[in-house]
């Protein structure tokens, strides 16, 4: 019998620096991170945190990095997606999103942003 688990963190925000115009990285913006990341334990059942992927570490980690000025949402999500498969062995794939919640677009009423997926070989 196969099985897999995946771990959520949904809805998280941060206030940061990013992008590539003036007034963004003066000025800064809100931001949203959805993160899954999908694995396959060892063990069943799981009792344990060491069996499973600690969200705590996880959310550790993308706070650190939405912390970093960086121009592109994509840099942030690629190098996010390779320190989770590098750092938790039970991982097989991240998948993550970021939205910037006020875009400095004229006219626009709503958010942009990207999703990127990575999966272990």
């Amino acid at each position: 019998m196969k099985h897999s688990l995946q771990i959520h963190l949904k809805n998280l925000h941060f206030f940061s620096f990013h992008g590539i115009y003036h007034e963004e990285k003066v000025c800064g913006n809100q931001f949203e991170v959805n993160i899954t990341i999908d694995y396959t334990p060892n063990d069943l059942p799981i009792t344990h945190i060491s069996q499973t992927i600690n969200y705590v570490n996880v959310f550790s980690m993308i706070e650190k990095k939405m912390a970093i000025p960086t121009e592109l949402l994509e840099t942030i999500a690629q190098t996010f997606s390779t320190e989770i498969l590098q750092q938790f062995p039970l991982a097989d794939k991240v998948f993550i999103s970021i939205d910037k919640m006020n875009p400095p677009i004229k006219n626009i009423d709503g958010r942009v942003g990207i999703s990127y997926t990575l999966q272990r070989d």
